[in-house]
């Protein structure tokens, strides 16, 4: 209102939606202790434990009651500005509620439940690379998401429907022909890197100690800003973030004997984090309380961990304490090192991918997922088809499923639709932070010198502190005064890879 105080109705409304997301809350505590401290033994009682909270949110969701909030709320939207946080509540919950109605209680808890079940079974079976362990919950899972598809309706392809869950607004046509163009720009300087040879990286191969990775990964992560009287680090299978509140927002690791691996997923995980500590606290607890989207949300990881994380400047001012931490290294220089841990060589783990080669991954999960739900690829078929995809893609067969088809978490618990972000979110990412240095050019400078608050900040501004007000596309229009578009993106890489091996800026990656 033109007072600034929030009408009763919508008063009621938020109240009413406290609620809902205490108990999707609750269930996202369960969900983090189910991938980090849960015995095994209890995945059972689990799975019983957020079908139940599952169920509860979405019944009280789609009540009677909902509807007749929403319907008040509406009645006072005209007295409201259309961005402020009360009208975009009242939009949002519209658009929430007619989608979360076409699906019924049980199948909500009975998803719910198989997709914790299924997560203990892929775990083990991925383990002990036991694909047919895997193969009945799969199926049962591709089941359920053909089912959402069918509940929730779509105009073209069930995988939108899906999609949208993640991207709202996105469709499977436009992720199609975004991905033909960065295939089209990404095979030939893919090719044009082989022709050069990869730099060598064993001294990133050894026994590093865990607790130095630790230190170092926090520290670091401390600096972009992520605040650890709100966070905390843990390990899992899978490294993830998640949020509960803005004050309570959470990251995970794994350690290996690759040093890179677990201090990357690290600043990635970071980058999540960010995001959610800076959503408003008037925010919290309503429909707007969270990211605009998955790919929203990749792009301030990938952000991070890459534009920030794997730049020349960021390791001329960091590569000095890792020397502390880990004498081995003492013999390797800052640009053998810089290169190392941005070699591109195609390879059998996504999470370990390089920046040039990540898409391919994602491409390859895209198309099978797409077949998977259309009814084109059973779950019996997917470890050769995986196969043959990463021949076709990447020209490297991986030699057991737990290097291939099960080495992701998504469709074990259900998050089919999901791949697609991750490589929204690579591009998104090149957007924002051009769109930053133009208003800031010393960024480079600030990042060589350790100080990324200019950099949080504007984030801050131009993305986090809009939580879920607006649809993906929206955001990034007001963020950065254009549409979704490969070119920065495309860009990026021509400059940064071709610098690193030599390949000349603008012969590596030829656009229409």
């Amino acid at each position: 209102m033109a007072d600034g105080t929030t009408p009763e109705p919508i008063q009621q409304l938020r109240a009413h939606l406290a609620t809902i997301a205490d108990l999707r809350a609750a269930a996202a505590v369960l969900r983090w202790d189910q991938e980090t401290y849960m015995p095994p033994a209890g995945a059972a009682g689990r799975a019983e434990q957020l079908g139940t909270l599952m169920r509860l949110a979405h019944e009280l969701l789609v009540s009677p009651r909902t509807r007749e909030l929403l319907a008040a709320a509406e009645a006072v939207l005209d007295r409201l500005d259309p961005d402020s946080d009360d009208a975009r509540i009242v939009v949002m919950t519209r658009r929430d509620y007619d989608r979360a109605s076409r699906l019924p209680p049980e199948f909500v808890a009975a998803r719910a439940r198989h997709a914790s079940a299924s997560v203990q079974i892929w775990r083990e079976a991925r383990r002990r690379n036991d694909f047919p362990a895997f193969r009945p919950a799969l199926a049962q899972m591709v089941e359920l998401v053909r089912r959402e598809a069918d509940y929730l309706g779509y105009a073209e392809h069930p995988y939108d429907a899906l999609l949208d869950h993640y991207e709202p607004g996105m469709t499977s046509r436009q992720v199609e022909a975004l991905f033909a163009r960065l295939r089209e720009a990404t095979v030939p300087l893919v090719r044009a890197i082989a022709h050069r040879g990869a730099p060598d990286d064993s001294f990133l191969y050894g026994e590093f100690d865990i607790q130095q990775q630790r230190a170092f990964g926090l520290e670091v992560a401390q600096a972009f800003g992520y605040d650890l009287r709100r966070g905390r680090l843990d390990e899992s299978t899978h490294p993830f973030a998640t949020a509960f509140h803005p004050d309570d927002v959470r990251i995970t690791t794994r350690y290996s004997r690759y040093l890179p691996s677990a201090l990357f997923a690290i600043f990635h995980e970071a980058g999540h984090a960010l995001y959610e500590q800076g959503i408003p606290p008037q925010l919290a607890r309503t429909c707007l309380g969270r990211g605009a989207s998955l790919g929203f949300h990749e792009s301030q990881s990938r952000l991070w961990e890459n534009l920030v994380g794997r730049s020349r400047p960021f390791w001329a001012h960091y590569y000095p304490r890792l020397l502390e931490l880990f004498p081995s290294l003492r013999g390797v220089d800052l640009d053998r090192f810089y290169r190392a841990v941005n070699r591109v060589q195609p390879s059998l783990i996504r999470v370990e991918a390089d920046e040039v080669t990540y898409n391919l991954h994602i491409m390859l999960r895209f198309d099978l997922e797409r077949h998977l739900v259309e009814g084109t690829l059973a779950a019996d078929e997917l470890p050769d088809a995986w196969r043959e995809k990463m021949q076709a893609y990447l020209g490297i067969t991986p030699p057991t499923d737990a290097e291939g088809v099960l080495q992701d978490i998504h469709w074990a618990s259900g998050s089919v639709g999901y791949f697609p972000t991750y490589t929204l979110g690579n591009v998104i990412s090149v957007q924002l932070y051009e769109a930053a240095r133009r208003d800031h050019p010393g960024l480079p400078e600030d990042i060589g010198r350790g100080q990324f608050g200019t950099l949080l900040g504007w984030l801050r501004d131009r993305v986090h502190r809009h939580g879920r007000k607006y649809l993906p596309a929206d955001l990034l229009r007001r963020a950065t005064g254009s549409d979704l578009t490969p070119d920065p993106y495309l860009r990026y890489l021509d400059s940064k890879f071709g610098e690193i091996y030599g390949l000349g800026i603008g012969q590596t990656a030829r656009r229409p």
